[in-house]
């Protein structure tokens, strides 16, 4: 389950964590929702914050420089939490693997790491990683990662005009790529192996749980086997965030869009005032 996180609000009392993780937020390419996390950092607060991966889009900014004033923001909102006291980990995934040079190493109150434990509130030993060591196309097949990536901004570059039609409807969000993650039973069979591979390995280092990103699907479960794998999704489209509460409970928040939620509640009207009409003509 993946609960809506009304930042407006949030930021009018903070919403307070003991934990939270954020990965994919891909700062350095077009499409990243900079606005949307920026909002989710204002709005909360944590003892402890992951930064699981993909942070910066290095695979991007090698191609084409784009770093906007946002961008730098919310490097500058973290830095400013690490400053404050949260304790700050940066665990690099592919698109940052730049930053694997620097593990162990400290930058602005912020340490990275190849991978860590973490132990919950209620002492369940979580392995936190991005997951990109433990995708079979990154590993096998570098080059189809690049095409599938680059396939990957053609598809948010449909979504945006998409989306400006669905915001002329009075729609919510949608998401082509997410729908094809949900329809495609190669990409579902892809997730299964990729969940299965980070079991295996998370209990070799005598874990109960996995807390990841990159696939950029967010996702909470404990399966058969009592095993918790936790995706905490993306900053591209998912706009989501693992958090742990003070009790050591996991849960997905979902930034709230207020135009999403502006497009829901006029959406909703059309639909009562149709069903309305129709009550009447049948009435008649």
């Amino acid at each position: 389950m993946i609960t809506a996180l009304d930042t407006k609000a949030a930021r009018r009392g903070k919403q307070h964590y003991r934990t939270i993780w954020i990965s994919d937020t891909h700062l350095g390419s077009y499409g990243v929702r900079a606005d949307a996390l920026l909002d989710f950092l204002q709005a909360t607060e944590s003892e402890t914050l992951y930064l699981v991966g993909d942070i910066i889009d290095g695979w991007r900014l090698r191609k084409r420089w784009y770093w906007p004033q946002q961008h730098n923001t919310v490097i500058q909102r973290i830095l400013g939490k690490a400053k404050r006291g949260t304790r700050v980990y940066y665990i690099p995934g592919n698109h940052d693997d730049m930053m694997r040079q620097f593990i162990g190493l400290s930058f602005g109150d912020i340490t990275i790491y190849e991978d860590m434990v973490h132990i919950t509130a209620d002492g369940k030993k979580l392995w936190v990683v991005h997951g990109d060591l433990f995708d079979n196309v990154i590993q096998h097949w570098p080059w189809l990662a690049y095409i599938g990536d680059q396939f990957y901004v053609v598809l948010r570059a449909v979504n945006r005009y998409v989306n400006a039609i669905q915001r002329l409807l009075n729609l919510p969000y949608w998401s082509f790529s997410q729908y094809l993650k949900h329809k495609v039973k190669s990409a579902v069979s892809y997730i299964s192996a990729f969940e299965n591979a980070l079991e295996t390995e998370a209990r070799r280092h005598g874990a109960i749980g996995v807390v990841c990103g990159h696939i950029h699907k967010p996702h909470l479960k404990t399966n058969a086997n009592g095993f918790i794998y936790a995706n905490d999704g993306d900053w591209v489209e998912s706009m989501t965030a693992l958090v742990e509460h003070f009790n050591g409970r996991l849960e997905i928040v979902k930034w709230k869009d207020p135009r999403a939620t502006r497009a829901e509640r006029r959406a909703e009207k059309q639909r009562a005032r149709l069903a309305k009409k129709l009550a009447k003509k049948k009435a008649a």
